[in-house]
């Protein structure tokens, strides 16, 4: 009998153990809530709208910290910040009027509730340059690393899950604007991709020119270029092998800079800036949307610190005017319809923004101003919703939602203080 007890009691022991053993070892590969931080929206380049998805948006979730910056490849990306807070926003990007991204200096989040919620979905280093949506799944990211300002390096990441993962596709050779028309297919300036950013080609562009050159497709092109007293805007329909003027204008100055976007082969919109000076750039927005054939002076800001509207002489002040005294940006949903804003350092409230209907030949001006002297965000989901980000160097990020095409804009999202 005492020999039986002995027995049984280091069974019992052993016994207690393992099931000791077993909670605890349950207990360390539970998944902690992934949650989301309050992240915050600034804004960057914009142009021709996506088509907006009907796809049921995917709930974002987040993995292991892995930062594509570091070369992890297709490694899943991070939770919410340790501290919990995301700064000023450098990109956005609408998939359709409830979802869409932003990102920030090293972050990128997801709404799907138009901006109420986020949900943060890659962490890592570099601030977030650009962001297009091709559909609520299809999204892409360029990360700017460069050391210095003498040189580019930016890097491209891809989700095709709606963010749930972020990987490493390539680089972007250029910082003009990245548009994919295709699973596979983009356009940053004058440089082409086949196989999502992987490798690049460049296409030829005109001599002199101002600015980028901007393709819709792989044969449709439009460039800015300005010899002696002329700037003359230049269409290509072979892919950059043969360039033909189809405007050209007397210039009091040479441009300093074009913003060119499409919503299809025969449309363009031109942005011309002109000078800057005390506070003020003067600038023109131009549209075509047969080709070139015909033009539509939609906005010529001519402002006393920076002189003549380019295109305009010295003098004319009788062009259609955008709020602010200087552009915004520029975002172009269709041929009929274009949003555009407006900048205004010395005003308490800087942001306007204003808008056309009707190819260009009316300009309206938004009733609306709010604050923020940093980049402007602005992402129209179509003629009437679409959102607007105002960022701050000080002050957190806010942004605004409208419904009714730019008549009235709430605050649905105040951002983390940078």
């Amino acid at each position: 009998m005492n020999s039986l007890r002995i027995l049984k009691f280091p069974v019992i022991l052993c016994l207690m153990f393992i099931i000791l053993a077993g909670c605890q070892s349950q207990a360390s590969t539970s998944t902690p809530d992934a949650g989301g931080g309050s992240p915050s929206p600034t804004a960057t380049d914009n142009g021709a709208s996506t088509t907006p998805s009907t796809e049921p948006s995917p709930e974002p979730t987040t993995g292991p910290s892995a930062s594509p910056s570091t070369g992890a490849g297709a490694s899943p990306n991070s939770n919410t910040p340790a501290d919990g807070s995301m700064g000023k926003v450098t990109a956005v990007r609408l998939a359709d009027a409830q979802s869409g991204w932003v990102g920030g200096e090293g972050w990128i989040a997801r709404t799907d509730d138009g901006g109420k919620k986020w949900k943060t979905q890659y962490k890592g280093k570099g601030t977030i340059k650009q962001l297009f949506a091709l559909n609520s799944k299809e999204a892409w990211a360029t990360i700017d690393e460069t050391p210095d300002q003498n040189s580019v390096k930016l890097q491209l990441l891809s989700t095709t899950d709606g963010g749930k993962n972020w990987k490493v596709e390539g680089s972007v050779p250029n910082l003009g604007f990245l548009h994919f028309v295709s699973s596979n297919e983009a356009f940053s300036a004058n440089a082409m991709t086949k196989d999502r950013g992987k490798t690049w080609i460049t296409m030829p562009v005109p001599d002199s020119i101002i600015g980028d050159a901007y393709f819709h497709d792989k044969n449709n092109g439009w460039a800015l270029t300005s010899t002696k007293d002329k700037l003359e805007i230049k269409r290509t329909t072979d892919g950059g092998q043969k360039w033909s003027t189809v405007m050209s204008r007397d210039a009091a100055a040479t441009p300093n800079g074009a913003v060119i976007r499409s919503a299809g082969a025969n449309d363009a919109w031109v942005e011309i800036i002109g000078d800057s000076g005390m506070s003020q750039t003067s600038y023109s927005l131009f549209h075509t949307s047969d080709g070139g054939k015909n033009w539509q002076t939609v906005i010529a800001n001519s402002t006393a610190g920076a002189g003549p509207a380019p295109g305009f002489p010295l003098g004319y002040d009788d062009g259609p005017k955008n709020n602010g005294s200087k552009p915004g940006t520029l975002y172009v949903v269709n041929p009929q319809v274009a949003f555009m804003g407006g900048q205004c350092p010395a005003c308490d409230e800087a942001n306007t923004v204003g808008w056309t209907k009707d190819d260009g030949k009316t300009w309206t001006n938004g009733k609306q101003a709010f604050k923020g002297y940093g980049e402007q965000g602005l992402a129209m989901a179509d003629a009437n919703q679409g959102w607007l980000i105002t960022t701050d160097n000080t002050e957190p990020s806010v942004m605004y939602t409208t419904s009714d095409g730019g008549q009235h804009w709430n605050k649905v999202h105040t951002f983390d203080k940078p």
